[in-house]
């Protein structure tokens, strides 16, 4: 099987590799993910007579078996038909289920557990006509085979995955420049909110902030209350970005400038754990709510996506991921806001892995968020990002020129296939808008407050979180 790995920035390379057996597909998939899935099923589309990689899919393993048939059937079909689309319907596909062992529970265990969901995955991709050629469980270090019946090749009680940095596989990518970013756990983990002491903090300000902001944007008369919002969320923003550039700058009495244990390099912070800490020192608990809420505006957030390129896309990747850590309970749902402008910032700055995690945990928040489900599915079938980039740009030459905020009702997302040969655009017409739903009263947000339900819920939502939101 040939893996061809396509450079995501920088002149366009192909690096051609031949892998041979289940021990090399197992090595090989967190290159082609970017990083080590964890609690994941992968599909690999496999194209020609030699088999080459081509669209995969991921999904956490759902925890209860009654959804795996479903699940299957869901993700063959997007595969096949997301191979379809561009031209290149698979000849075959290869099935990975990752899952670390429960405590007590041993790696064979794990892959028997299993495999009523990888025979089920068999069969939705048999139905679709496009053959399984293997199916490997990936466990505590080890790989076992759904596919081979061989005890000499895969034993029953698994095989060790080859050291890293061994193989042929991780010997190119490191010659590609190619880099894993840890597992699945761990870049989720710098998008979501960690807990602890400073957690009920967080919430207050969200509170606050809520009831201070949304009746401005409601009671301003001819919509002045919600362009002003929209003016202050922006300069705040902007005032983080340059904060980010250069922390040595003054900043809001609570943000400190060195939190303790935590160095400051110049004008970058390390992408560690250690430089998101210092990152969430630079923001306060009410500037980081504030930004919240007013991110629930789409044309305030279509106007935030447009630092997207060099050190304003450096920064704005940093801001968006504080703001997704600082969306406590209740307000999981207003995530979907920054999740989605992070995964935006990272895809047009090449980092497609982290893209890809930002978008499918904004799906996670709100799964009926225009604007990430549109960027999820040109992600992940690789269109080129440089249209709604000039798109972007031209929205903002357009306001500067004219001095006055561009209308909602004429920004406009344009996307175009990357020039592949065989291939077409996914999405259909080309002036489709980032939020087209009106579900939401006419004046675009609804009144927060203890007494705010989810629609079609029975309870009372903590704060009127959901209250906030205005077109996606």
């Amino acid at each position: 099987m040939n893996a061809n790995h396509h450079e995501t920035s920088g002149p366009t390379r192909t690096q051609q590799i031949t892998l041979r057996g289940p021990a090399e597909l197992a090595d090989a998939l967190p290159f082609m993910l970017g990083f080590h899935p964890t609690d994941s099923v992968v599909l690999v589309a496999l194209h020609g007579e030699r088999g080459r990689f081509g669209g995969r899919v991921r999904l956490g393993i759902p925890s209860s078996p009654r959804e795996w048939a479903s699940t299957a059937d869901h993700l063959a079909e997007c595969l096949v038909e997301g191979g379809a689309r561009a031209g290149a319907r698979p000849d075959g596909i290869v099935v990975f289920l990752c899952q670390d062992p429960a405590p007590g529970e041993t790696a064979r265990r794990v892959m028997e557990r299993l495999r009523p969901f990888s025979q089920r995955l068999r069969t939705a991709c048999g139905a679709l006509d496009i053959p399984v050629y293997e199916a490997l469980c990936i466990s505590d270090g080890l790989y076992f085979s759904y596919c081979c019946p061989a005890p000499r090749c895969c034993p029953p009680d698994g095989t060790p995955l080859a050291l890293s940095g061994t193989t042929v596989m991780a010997a190119t990518a490191a010659y590609a420049g190619m880099r894993l970013r840890g597992s699945l756990r761990d870049m989720e983990a710098r998008l979501k909110p960690a807990g602890g002491a400073g957690e009920e903090e967080q919430r207050a300000a969200l509170d606050a902030a809520a009831a201070s902001i949304v009746p401005r944007i409601l009671e301003g008369a001819e919509d002045r209350g919600r362009v002003e919002v929209r003016e202050e969320t922006l300069r705040v923003a902007r005032e983080i970005l340059r904060r980010f550039a250069n922390p040595n700058t003054p900043k809001s009495p609570k943000a400190r400038v060195n939190p303790p244990g935590v160095s400051l390099p110049g004008k970058t912070v390390a992408d560690t754990a250690e430089g998101d800490a210092a990152d969430d020192a630079l923001i306060t608990p009410g500037e980081a709510a504030g930004l919240i809420i007013g991110l629930q505006d789409r044309v305030t957030r279509d106007r935030a996506a447009e630092w997207m390129e060099g050190w304003e896309g450096t920064a704005a990747l940093r801001l968006w991921r504080v703001l997704a850590r600082r969306c406590v309970t209740p307000y999981q749902e207003h995530a979907a806001a920054p999740l989605t402008l992070a995964g935006w910032t990272a895809w047009s700055t090449g980092d497609e892995p982290t893209a890809r995690v930002a978008l499918g945990l904004a799906l996670e928040a709100d799964s009926e968020y225009v604007f990430a489900q549109l960027l999820h599915q040109a992600c992940n079938e690789g269109l080129d990002p440089e249209s709604l980039r000039s798109c972007l740009r031209g929205e903002r030459d357009s306001r500067t020129g004219s001095g006055q905020a561009v209308p909602a009702s004429s920004r406009r997302v344009r996307m175009r296939a990357s020039h592949r040969p065989g291939t077409r655009p996914a999405l259909g017409r080309s002036g489709r808008q980032t939020g087209t739903r009106d579900r939401r009263a006419a004046a675009g947000v609804r009144p927060g407050g203890p007494a705010a339900d989810r629609p079609g819920g029975g309870s009372p939502r903590h704060g009127g979180p959901r209250g906030t939101r205005s077109d996606r």
